[in-house]
C-alpha cells in the first residue's frame, strides 16, 4: 500500500477536531499551507507546547499546567459543594455564569451504552478518590441534558445514592438536548439555583 503524502496526512490529523469533516480539513489545510504558514508554524509550537506542559488537575481533573488548578487552589470557594460536569469546557460556562462557588469534578468524557461507552470513558475512579478526601455534602450532577448526559447522570447517581451526600442535578430550566457550552449565562445560573435533589427513580 502507498504511503499517503504529507497533505492528505495533514488532512487526517485535522479530522480529529470536533466537527470538522473531510471538506473542512481540506479547506483548512489548503488556507495553512497557502496562505498563512507562519500561523501554521505558530500553530505546531503551541500545540508542541500544550502537549508537553497540560495536564490534569490532582483534584478536579480540569486542564491545566500546575498539579492543582487555579480554581482548585482557591481557598475562598466553598469546600462542601462539588459540581460535576462532562468537561472543562463546562467550567468554564458556569465560571462566565458566577453561579457556582463550590468546587467541581471533570469526568472527560460521558456514558453512552447504545454506543459502548461505559465508565471506562469517565473518570470515576478520580472521582471516588476526590470524595474521599475531602468534606463534601452536596453533589451537583451538572451533565448535559442529552441522552448522553442523563446516562451519565444516571451511573453516577446509583453510584452515590447509598452515600451520605445531598445529590441534586441542574433544574430543567436547560434546553431538551442542550450542552452546558451553549447556553446562555442567564439560564444556565438559573439551572443552578433551581437544581432538584436526585430521586430512586430517575435523574
Amino acid at each position: 500500500m502507498a504511503k499517503e503524502d504529507a497533505f492528505t496526512r495533514l488532512i487526517e490529523a485535522l479530522k480529529v477536531l470536533p466537527n470538522v469533516g473531510p471538506k473542512t480539513a481540506q479547506r483548512m489545510a489548503y488556507q495553512l499551507l497557502q496562505n498563512n504558514r507562519d500561523g501554521a508554524l505558530l500553530l505546531q509550537q503551541a500545540l508542541a507546547d500544550a502537549l508537553a506542559a497540560v495536564r490534569h488537575c490532582r483534584l478536579c481533573n480540569t486542564l491545566c499546567e500546575s498539579e492543582v488548578c487555579a480554581l482548585c487552589a482557591d481557598s475562598d470557594r466553598r469546600d462542601d459543594v462539588l459540581m460535576i460536569v462532562h468537561h472543562p469546557v463546562d467550567v468554564s460556562s458556569m465560571e462566565a455564569a458566577h453561579c457556582h462557588d463550590g468546587r467541581y469534578f471533570v469526568l472527560m468524557g460521558y456514558v453512552n451504552p447504545t454506543q459502548g461507552m461505559d465508565l471506562n470513558q469517565i473518570a470515576i475512579r478520580q472521582l471516588v478518590e476526590r470524595l474521599q478526601t475531602s468534606h463534601i455534602t452536596e453533589i451537583i450532577i451538572a451533565t448535559n441534558f442529552t441522552a448522553e448526559g442523563d446516562a451519565t447522570a444516571y451511573v453516577i447517581h446509583q453510584l452515590l445514592k447509598d452515600l451520605p451526600y445531598k445529590v441534586t442535578r441542574l433544574a430543567r430550566g436547560m434546553p431538551l438536548g442542550g450542552e452546558l457550552e451553549y447556553v446562555d449565562a442567564g439560564t444556565l445560573a438559573q439551572a443552578v439555583y433551581e437544581r432538584r435533589q436526585v430521586e430512586d427513580k430517575g435523574v
